[in-house]
């Protein structure tokens, strides 16, 4: 049987981490964008998409019901949906990459997210910090963006990011989370120091830290994370005379008291309080914790865990007025501490 025609305009990825509803809806908008549909124009059953794309009947129902909450379908009870609206403002197509999914991503991209409203359909891909996956995805668009965003974190193969990341013409390029030296062109940036940010986050904390004696930083071997981090947690040891050691394993490490100990990532953190809890060792007068990146958990966790964190919320709406704007600004997102009883 022949595919009806629209069903060339109509796409779903399944590579792309953005929910296939909203591939559905951006696809339809793209073709009314590009004069492919147009108003009155009927659309497939939500059965014939549910059977084009395999996805369930929920799911085209929610991609459909979208499009009519922002006014660019209609529906006739019984007949089904049609193009309401074909005078539409989307104009922005973003290539949204992150290196992986975790609370504070989802924080920037729902910012991004909202900020842009309905002026952009977002493409959004996650490469689960491998360096092979990220090139083939940029070197590999199904569609010509506006703007390409993109987190660049890797276990291994980073060296070679800053080749594949000028093959993207700058005036669409968006850097997030890190500068790559090497990126040449007028390109957005919205980003962390991740070196001075440590340091001025723990010169912040030099009243609770002075009751101990050993800063430990928990930093797994194969890892993600930028070295400046050990670069300005060094520099802040050396500078305000604390003991410190860089822990590869939590797991193996001993408790003593009049130690802090400052985690990167969340199971690191988990194994910690763990360790803690099987000592007499009280958080916050034995033992200090310390944790990357605020989360909402953390601040319940034993009485509240002390989080040193850039501003999320903030990071995803500044790049969205880079996109909206234009710009090839580079904004720094500031990075704070907020105190609570682990210190």
């Amino acid at each position: 049987m022949k595919q009806p025609p629209i069903f060339e305009y109509l796409q779903i990825d399944y590579y792309s981490a953005t929910p296939k509803y909203l591939q559905l809806a951006n696809s339809i908008i793209r073709a009314i964008n590009e004069g492919k549909l147009k108003k009155n124009d009927t659309l497939p059953s939500i059965n014939e998409l549910s059977f084009e794309f395999e996805i369930s009947r929920d799911t085209a129902e929610k991609g459909y019901k979208h499009l009519k909450n922002i006014g660019v379908l209609g529906s006739v009870p019984g007949k089904g949906y049609f193009v309401k609206n074909a005078e539409l403002n989307q104009t922005l197509k973003i290539f949204l990459l992150f290196n992986k999914l975790s609370p504070h991503k989802k924080i920037i991209y729902d910012a991004l997210a909202n900020t842009l409203g309905d002026m952009a359909a977002i493409d959004f891909y996650i490469y689960n910090n491998d360096f092979a996956l990220f090139k083939k995805l940029i070197e590999n668009p199904k569609e010509d963006y506006t703007h390409y965003v993109i987190i660049p974190h890797f276990m291994d193969g980073g060296e070679n990011a800053v080749d594949v990341i000028n093959t993207i013409p700058k005036e669409r390029l968006i850097l997030l989370d890190k500068l790559i030296p090497g990126v040449t062109g007028n390109f957005g940036a919205v980003y962390e120091s991740f070196e001075k940010d440590i340091y001025h986050s723990l010169e912040q904390a030099l009243e609770p830290l002075a009751k101990y004696h050993t800063i430990k930083i928990i930093f797994p071997e194969y890892t993600y994370y930028p070295q400046e981090i050990l670069k300005g947690f060094s520099r802040f040891c050396h500078q305000y005379a604390f003991n410190y050691k860089v822990v590869h394993d939590i797991s193996i490490e001993p408790i003593k008291e009049g130690e802090v100990f400052i985690n990167l990532m969340d199971n690191d953190l988990v194994t910690l309080i763990e360790k803690i809890l099987v000592t007499k060792l009280r958080v916050g007068k034995h033992v200090g914790v310390i944790s990357y990146n605020e989360t909402p958990l953390k601040k319940i966790i034993l009485n509240g865990i002390t989080t040193i964190s850039t501003d999320f919320q903030l990071m995803g709406e500044k790049t969205a007025e880079l996109i909206l704007n234009q710009s090839s600004e580079h904004v720094p997102i500031p990075f704070h501490l907020t105190q609570r009883a682990s210190l």
